[in-house]
């Protein structure tokens, strides 16, 4: 059977951890920032881990 391939949309917006978590930044981050307060701002910069229903999801689309 041939080799799965990863999914390439998914591959630049997801990584995987150590532990075989998905790992994901922010969205809201590009434009009208204005309206948004500073710490908010701050926050989304962080990136963040998916939750178990949606990373089930997207493992699908990461085999390696």
């Amino acid at each position: 059977m041939p080799k799965m391939k990863t999914h390439r949309g998914a591959a630049k917006r997801y990584r995987k951890t150590a532990t075989g978590k998905i790992k994901r930044m922010h969205a809201f981050t590009s434009h009208i920032l204005t309206s948004k307060s500073t710490k908010r701002k701050r926050n989304l910069r962080k990136s963040e881990i998916m939750s178990p229903g949606d990373s089930k999801r997207i493992k699908i689309l990461l085999p390696n």
